[in-house]
């Protein structure tokens, strides 16, 4: 039977066939990451947790890659690397360098890859997220230092992590492939659970699961009605005031015990808490929706879903969104 040297010096050989001329694999005693490495990189990052695309890439190479980019002038929105870069758009093109695809915006990139208990703990190439919500990102260099677009009128450089992250997310694992079958077993409990409810992507998916656990309201549910309220966007707020993630008015968040409608974990919290209460007392999901959207006085008046324009749309938008999570 061939062992773990003999497959990766097959891999070497194979690959030195077809012209690819590999990196030499890194040394490691145990042979585990190394197998890993150089069958991920045969079979296009297949060994990695994480959403690589191309080969599996290390968290020292997210460091170099984004070392690229010193001197790059802060441009609020910006996503081009030859005009500016704002913090979230920094950290998307230093992993899209990489084959990675991370979502666009802080506050999503907050809730990519797994979660890291403490700067302790963090890696090389770990994102580091601060503020509630969250309103910045950057990208963790080693010794309590980061790579950040901080402001604007300033440009791409390395800094001190001045104060506690909020949140701290490892993209890229190392990970033996051959030792594990099935990937979900490494995720954290609360990401799995949201992989097996149908979640798998869909931003604060843990947060929907829990208060979804907490409150008797579907998960799914709670993603829909937060996609068609705010499109998950945590700092909405709409044209009558509704505020945050689940579009909460002030009024109606400070009966639902939200001290802050922005904290998307008291959002979702109080939403679940007052879809549970709607459901009760209407007994159908298209009733409580019309509800959540015009009022529970609104719905007992009219008998049914009320004649407004607005929660007449509103209504099938969410029941298309929750379709579409398979709810």
């Amino acid at each position: 039977m061939m062992g773990v040297s003999g497959v990766i010096a097959r891999i070497s050989e194979l690959k030195e066939q077809l012209g690819l001329n590999p990196q030499p694999p890194a040394t490691d005693p145990a042979g585990g990451s190394t197998f890993a490495s150089a069958l991920a990189d045969a079979t296009g990052g297949a060994g990695r947790t994480g959403s690589a695309t191309g080969s599996a890439r290390s968290g020292s190479e997210v460091v170099e890659a984004a070392k690229k980019y010193l001197g790059t002038p802060y441009v609020f929105g910006g996503t081009d690397p030859d005009k500016g870069l704002d913090c979230s758009g920094l950290v998307q093109q230093v992993y899209e360098d990489l084959g990675v695809k991370l979502p666009r915006n802080s506050w999503q990139q907050a809730t990519a890859g797994r979660p890291v208990a403490s700067l302790a703990d963090a890696k090389p190439g770990d994102v580091l997220a601060f503020d509630a919500p969250v309103d910045h990102v950057a990208i963790y260099i080693g010794d309590d230092k980061m790579i950040a677009a901080p402001k604007p009128g300033d440009h791409v450089k390395i800094q001190s992590v001045y104060e506690k992250p909020t949140h701290i997310r490892r993209i890229l694992d190392d990970v033996p492939t051959a030792a594990v079958q099935d990937m979900s077993s490494l995720r954290p409990a609360g990401l799995r659970g949201a992989a097996a409810g149908g979640l798998a992507g869909v931003p604060y998916a843990d947060l929907f699961m829990q208060a979804g656990a907490k409150h008797n309201v579907s998960p799914k549910l709670l993603a829909a009605v937060a996609k068609v309220e705010s499109g998950y966007d945590p700092k909405a707020v709409s044209k009558v005031g509704a505020q945050g993630l689940m579009q909460l008015m002030p009024s109606t968040a400070r009966g639902l015990g939200v001290d802050d409608a922005f904290d998307p974990a008291q959002a979702v919290d109080g939403a679940a808490k007052m879809l549970h209460g709607l459901l009760k007392e209407f007994k159908t999901v298209p009733l409580a929706l019309a509800a959540y959207n015009a009022g529970g006085g609104a719905v007992h008046k009219y008998g049914g879903i009320p004649p407004f324009e607005e929660t007449q749309a509103y209504v099938p938008k969410v029941q298309k969104a929750l379709a579409a999570l398979g709810g």
